[in-house]
């Protein structure tokens, strides 16, 4: 969908009005400068997420040993929201209305975002959500810090359909029942089709959240890879219900050199709650591991142990999303000056920071970073070994190419060209 003239035009005057009352009329000063914090401490998310508020609050803490920002310290406001979704639309609602912070760092889940999608839009917040997704959204109040699907999902198919990765040709596809799993695996099925892949090669399959019995689900797993054909196992299945999940492969003997698993919402954390002897081999597809040699990444570990004064709690890519995210904002607001939504915003395309697992992060006009993608195998001690990962970054994309609605559509926020679902340009060439 294309703006009109009209629209356009009031677009611009609109966001010179408010440019210039932001430059002209500076907001009153608070004593600190408030970041929300909202991710889920209770429910079957909170395997996931009570890391990622550990990780802000170490961020915080950092910068506020640091001086602060703007003159100011850091006041993190911390809510759960507690695995629930609509509550998670009225937690975003306090934390701007009641708390009014500057900005929010939060969600796991897509649905989750969701939710929340409509009230940061309505209240002019800003989110910084550090999860993988299903791409297919794009919103200027929202900056999307974990991988699209062309940097985690296409990667790792693409992986596993090669000879390094197995030569897969039968495909299943498992996941929870909701967005996130149901969009990426739309893509993945428009991939494989377009590699080749018949309708009848591609097994699909949905559980609720927390779902724990997979006796009958792995066994089918096992009829339909029986078939003859190289089989892999590609799952979105996301928070505790992967415990059981990988505990059922075992106790079915299913090794990953005869059906790999490539596990997309998999990461340290989840992998530190079970034992993982059982599950070596098998793969997950991120943009960062622990396990990552950097001098970056050697020093995130140290301030997270001495944060934590746990040298047992890990690391993973969530963590590094919002470590990059934060310093992006942080940068942004010095830059502008301000912690105004509209000129952080402004502020924060073309930003730089280093990734943890090796290359420089950008903060792109479509809202997304340029990052790099890896693919890893579970090792005995719940750490990854990168068995594969691209050159160089990859920058995320928030619409898909595979999906033909989606595969004219762009996205950039650049001001004064302000637009999240545009079609793209089509260029004409000129003869005399």
């Amino acid at each position: 969908m294309q703006l009109s003239k009209s629209a356009f035009k009031a677009t611009v005057a609109a966001g010179a009005l408010a440019l210039a009352s932001f430059v002209a009329q500076p907001s009153l000063a608070a004593d600190t400068i408030k970041v929300g914090v909202l991710h889920s401490l209770s429910g079957t998310m909170a395997i996931s997420e009570s890391t990622l508020k550990d990780t802000m609050l170490m961020l915080i803490d950092d910068l506020n040993k640091k001086g602060g920002l703007l003159g100011k310290k850091i006041e993190p406001v911390v809510v759960d929201p507690a695995s629930n979704w609509p509550l998670f639309a009225e937690k975003m609602r306090e934390l701007l209305s009641v708390h009014k912070v500057d900005v929010v760092f939060g969600n796991w889940t897509s649905v989750s975002r969701k939710s929340v999608l409509p009230v940061v839009e309505e209240l002019n917040g800003m989110l910084f959500y550090p999860v993988q997704y299903e791409g297919e959204e794009s919103s200027r109040n929202v900056f999307y810090t974990g991988a699209a699907p062309n940097q985690q999902a296409i990667p790792a198919v693409e992986y596993l359909m090669s000879e390094d990765g197995g030569s897969a040709k039968r495909w299943v596809l498992l996941g929870t029942d909701y967005v996130y799993p149901r969009t990426t695996n739309k893509i993945l099925r428009a991939f494989l089709k377009a590699k080749g892949v018949a309708e009848a090669d591609i097994m699909e399959s949905y559980t609720p959240f927390g779902h724990s019995d997979w006796q009958t689900i792995v066994a089918d797993v096992k009829k339909f890879a029986s078939a003859g054909k190289k089989t892999a196992v590609v799952s979105t299945i996301n928070g505790d219900a992967n415990v059981p999940f990988y505990k059922e492969l075992a106790n079915q003997g299913i090794k990953a050199e005869d059906i790999p698993v490539v596990a997309f919402s998999v990461g340290e954390e989840e992998l530190s709650g079970f034992d993982t002897k059982p599950l070596v081999g098998h793969l997950a597809a991120w943009n960062y591991f622990m396990s990552v040699k950097t001098p970056e990444n050697k020093a995130f570990i140290e301030k997270w142990h001495a944060f934590t004064k746990n040298k047992k709690r890990v690391t993973n890519d969530p963590m590094e999303a919002h470590y990059i995210g934060f310093n992006m904002w942080v940068q942004a607001v010095k830059q502008a000056g301000t912690t105004n939504v509209d000129a952080v915003r402004q502020a924060m395309y073309g930003q730089k920071f280093k990734n943890l697992a090796g290359g420089i992060a950008v903060m792109n006009t479509n809202h997304h970073l340029s990052k790099p993608v890896l693919i890893g195998e579970i090792q005995e001690d719940g750490q990854f070994e990168t068995v594969w990962s691209t050159k160089g970054v990859v920058k995320g994309d928030a619409w898909s190419n595979f999906i033909p609605e989606s595969a004219k559509l762009t996205a950039d926020w650049t001001y004064p060209w302000v637009c999240g679902n545009c079609e793209k340009p089509k260029y004409v060439e000129l003869t005399n």
